[in-house]
Formats: structure tokens, C-alpha cells, sequence
């Protein structure tokens, strides 16, 4: 389950169609980053250079020329070497980028100092993303400059750089077929191991345990690694939002708040489930997920086409807000309260975020001074959550320290919406019969 290269070939055509006459794009891929002395983090291509090439070596260079006579599609990557790849695997080198990922021409990186002034000069308008790479802008720039020394013999520097990122960026919000299939299956392998997890999960356990069990899960079901760093906060950790230590013990009585979801060939799912350790949720904890699942519920009946990217959130603060009310943790009327967003302290949040290859996905939530509209191939999350610090000496006892988010990956259809992460259990009958199981 991939990604084919005529996809690839295609979105490739479709950015160059955007492009203004006589102008190149450059897209450089990511670097390896150093962990340790002689070790390096795993590596994980640029999500726009992956976007345009499958391709998923480092240090490559992606160029694209609309109407170049040789081809408009040209790479630079390191050259095979037996001894090298005999240490660290394989490369497909210039000619298996052409033979396998469709470049029109490649080239050694190691001459892209050499050849790719030479692309460049002519050019009236430059498609590059400044600011990612310090080193990679610097090589830019000289390339440039190196160009312009030698107008008085007649070279011609490009007049103009563009931020390549608007027009590729949208392009990626739109998912496709085969990209939602992908996302699909990212859904169902999280979806699983959070279901595994409340299976699993016991009083006196770690919570690294539990994240150790996701992860065991993503891989068994062909998900290598996590899209982000998961959290499993139990206790009042539930009501640190980035809490990522997972280092306390779980006790009975408390909740645990687990987000966390896999990457499947480089598309992402992002989940979170709130259980109790024991397996049976209290009277407090019940009133707190019930308003939780009320407003994830409000939210997603607002997905559609049509619909702007607001009104799920808008939905999910009202329910919240008049929940607050109707629990004692606020006093007033609702509308005045939402005007007010006396809710923060409670929901400090936005509702979600776009989702693809990135866990928080590229695409703008405003075109000019409005709202985006939603529309079908969209992929979105849904977390509303609700989180009372144990400090907070406005309301009883009892409430303090409880933190309970849901949320569920989501794909706007023609027809309204599809949860792609429905089989991880979400209701409080679910939960506890999973557990009980």
C-alpha cells in the first residue's frame, strides 16, 4: 500500500502548472541529524520533498523546470558506493532516480554546485522555501550571487523568489484516493493498539508501559514508529497538555489520557483516549468525559463540505460551556459566557488541526480574513477536552485534577464525513467493556 509514481508524477505536474513562465522550483530534502557521537536520529524525509518524489534518501536536491527541453524533473543525489551502502544500506543513486522515482535528469549531489547555477541562470523567478535550512539558504544565495558577478558578461540572475509553500502546501490539504487509503489504514493500526492499551492497562503499572504496548502494537500492525511523541498521562499529568515524561506509576481511581498514533508510510494518525486505571470511571470522572464525547460529538456533525473550518470548534465550545454550567463549574448565562470564553481555563484549546504527512498538517485555516471552507479530501482532528488543574481552588474538591480529551482523526466527503479512527472505543460502555474484557 503506496503511493504510486504516477501520483507522484502527477502532483508534480500540477505545481509546475502554477508556476509562473521561465521559473524553477528547488526543494531540498532533510539532512540526517546527529543524536549522539557516532549515532543519528532515524531519518525522516522533508514531508514537501516526499510530497513530490517518494523518494526518502538524504542530502538530495529536487529541481523542477517547467518546459526545460531535457526534462523538467531533475535530481541530485549521492552516487552509489559499494563500500559506504555495505555499512548503511542501499542507495538508488542518479540512475535509479531516474529508473525508479522518474527524474528526467539526475545528478551526483556532490556536482550540484557546479550544475545547478547553471539551471538557475535565465530563470525570472526562483519557487524556494527560505528559512527551513540556514546552510541550504547560504547555498542558494551563493548560487545567486555567483550568477550576478557575471552579468557584465552577459548571465542573467533571476529577478525574483517565491515562497514555494502557498501553492504546494494547498495542493497537500486536498488528500487523494490513495492518501486517504493511507491515512485510512494509520487510523485502523492506532485505533487497534488504543483498544489493546485499556485492554492491557492495570493499577500499579508505569506509564511508559503503556506507551511501550502502543508502540509494540503500531509495529505489529506495520507502523515502524510513532508520528509524534506519544503522552500517557495518568492523574493529574492528564491535565498537562504536552505531558511526555510517562513516568508515573498508575493508580486506581485515577484516569489515564493517552494521545498517541502511528505513522503508516509517512501519513500520520493522531488519536488520544481517556480511560480509568481500573477499568470503572467514578461519578465525577463520568460527568467530566460525558460533556467530553457530548461536544466531540457536536463537532463532528458540523464536518461537511460547505462548512467552515470554525464551526466544529464553535459547536464543541458551546456544548462545553453550557456542561460547565450545568455541573456548577460556571455561573452565568451561556451566551455571555462563550463571549466572555469564560470556558478557558477549562478548554484552553483549539478543536483539532489539519492531518497528513505531517501529524500537524500544512494548509491555511484562513483565506484572506475568513474562515476556510471545508471541503471534500480534507483530513482534520477532533479533540475537545476538558482539563481542571488541581490547583484550581474556584471549584470543589472533587473536580480538581480530572483531565479527559477525545479525539478521532476525521475525512471530509462529499456527503459529509468519515471518522477514521471509529474502532478505538469512546463511549464510557465501550470503555469499560473493553476493559471488563
Amino acid at each position: 500500500m503506496k503511493i504510486s509514481n504516477a501520483e507522484y508524477a502527477r502532483r508534480r505536474r500540477k505545481l509546475m502548472a502554477m508556476m509562473a513562465p521561465d521559473s524553477i522550483a528547488i526543494i531540498p530534502a532533510a539532512q540526517e541529524k546527529l543524536r549522539s557521537r557516532d549515532t543519528e536520529y532515524p531519518f525522516r524525509q522533508d514531508s514537501d520533498f516526499y510530497y513530490l518524489s517518494g523518494f526518502c534518501e538524504p542530502g538530495a536536491v529536487l529541481v523542477l523546470i517547467p518546459g526545460r527541453a531535457h526534462g523538467e524533473f531533475v535530481m541530485f543525489c549521492r552516487e552509489r558506493d559499494p563500500a559506504t551502502e555495505l555499512w548503511h544500506g542501499s542507495r538508488a543513486g542518479p540512475d535509479g532516480a531516474c529508473d525508479h522515482f522518474g527524474a528526467d535528469d539526475a545528478f551526483p549531489v556532490t556536482d550540484v554546485d557546479e550544475i545547478l547555477p547553471g539551471l538557475i541562470e535565465g530563470r525570472d523567478r526562483v519557487y524556494y522555501s527560505m528559512g527551513r535550512s540556514a546552510e541550504f539558504d547560504r547555498q542558494i544565495m551563493g548560487w545567486v550571487n555567483s550568477i550576478r558577478s557575471k552579468e557584465s558578461s552577459g548571465a542573467s540572475p533571476p529577478g525574483e523568489f517565491t515562497d514555494l509553500d502557498h501553492m504546494l502546501h494547498d495542493m497537500r490539504l486536498i488528500k487523494s484516493a490513495a492518501e486517504q487509503k493511507l491515512l485510512r489504514r494509520a487510523g485502523e493500526i492506532t485505533a487497534s493498539a488504543h483498544r489493546h492499551i485499556m485492554r492491557y492497562c492495570q493499577p500499579g503499572m508505569f506509564e511508559y508501559e503503556l506507551e511501550g504496548e502502543l508502540h509494540h502494537q503500531f509495529v505489529r500492525g506495520g507502523a515502524r514508529y510513532p508520528a509524534y511523541l506519544s503522552i500517557v498521562g495518568s492523574g493529574v499529568n492528564a491535565c498537562t497538555l504536552h505531558y511526555v515524561e510517562n513516568s508515573s506509576k498508575m493508580r486506581a481511581g485515577d484516569l489515564v489520557l493517552v494521545d498517541a498514533g502511528c505513522e503508516f508510510e509517512y501519513y500520520a494518525a493522531d488519536v488520544t483516549r481517556t480511560f480509568p486505571v481500573n477499568g470503572r470511571f467514578n461519578a465525577e470522572q463520568r460527568a467530566i468525559y460525558e460533556l467530553v464525547l457530548a461536544a466531540h460529538g457536536a463537532a463532528i456533525a458540523e464536518i461537511r463540505a460547505g462548512n467552515h473550518w470554525n464551526q466544529p470548534h464553535d459547536a464543541s465550545v458551546r456544548v462545553i460551556t453550557a456542561g460547565l454550567v450545568k455541573l456548577g463549574l460556571l455561573e452565568g448565562e451561556v451566551d455571555e459566557l462563550v463571549e466572555a470564553q469564560a470556558y478557558q481555563p477549562f478548554y484552553m484549546h483549539r478543536l483539532g488541526h489539519w492531518l497528513g504527512l505531517d501529524v500537524h498538517d500544512v494548509g491555511d485555516y484562513r483565506v484572506g480574513d475568513e474562515w476556510r471552507l471545508l471541503e471534500a479530501g480534507m483530513v482534520m482532528t477532533v479533540e475537545p477536552g476538558i482539563y481542571i488543574a488541581p490547583g484550581n481552588t474556584d471549584v470543589a474538591r472533587k473536580w480538581r485534577g480530572i483531565g479527559v480529551r477525545i479525539e478521532d482523526d476525521v475525512l471530509v466527503t462529499a456527503s459529509g464525513c468519515e471518522v477514521l479512527t471509529a474502532d478505538a472505543p469512546r463511549t464510557i460502555e465501550e470503555i469499560e467493556a473493553t476493559m471488563a474484557a
